[in-house]
């Protein structure tokens, strides 16, 4: 099997008034007509669970319902073989010079690694008749305002 190589872009910096993507001087101009999009989703490293103890978690109970198993392919766990997270996050300002994204939240840690941004594209990354499990029930159906916030 070829190995494979991913590379950090950049990082979660977080303080308590904003939330910012920081990027590494080589990717600044990747940034370029990302501030013609509403949201970006944001690929990133889980890294308080790269060990390989949390890596080989496969079932987990849901901390957001009491009770419910489920396997990592069927939640956001940020324990699973590769502790890959994605979060659609609404941009607040983007400064391409200092290749900073202002989002209005994101549920990574400070300095989680960034490994890539999309664009959010509606006729890509939305489904009309999507189904969930029941354990979803009462959830809001669209992304908040303020985005997803990480509670400390």
């Amino acid at each position: 099997m070829k190995e494979m190589k991913i590379r950090s872009i950049g990082n979660v910096v977080r303080s308590k008034n904003e939330v910012l993507l920081k990027l590494e001087e080589k990717y600044k101009s990747g940034l370029t007509s990302l501030d013609k999009f509403s949201h970006v989703i944001v690929v990133w490293w889980a890294d308080g669970h790269e060990d390989e103890q949390s890596r080989q978690i496969l079932v987990t109970e849901l901390p957001y319902a009491a009770g419910e198993k489920a396997g990592v392919f069927a939640c956001r766990a940020e324990y699973r073989p590769n502790p890959i997270a994605i979060t659609v996050c609404p941009i607040k300002e983007i400064d391409q010079e200092s290749g900073i994204v202002k989002i209005a939240g994101i549920d990574a840690r400070d300095n989680s690694k960034i490994l890539d941004l999309k664009p959010y594209i509606p006729v890509c990354d939305r489904v009309n008749d999507s189904r969930i499990p029941e354990w979803f029930d009462g959830w809001p159906l669209e992304l908040p305002e303020n985005g997803l916030q990480l509670e400390y």
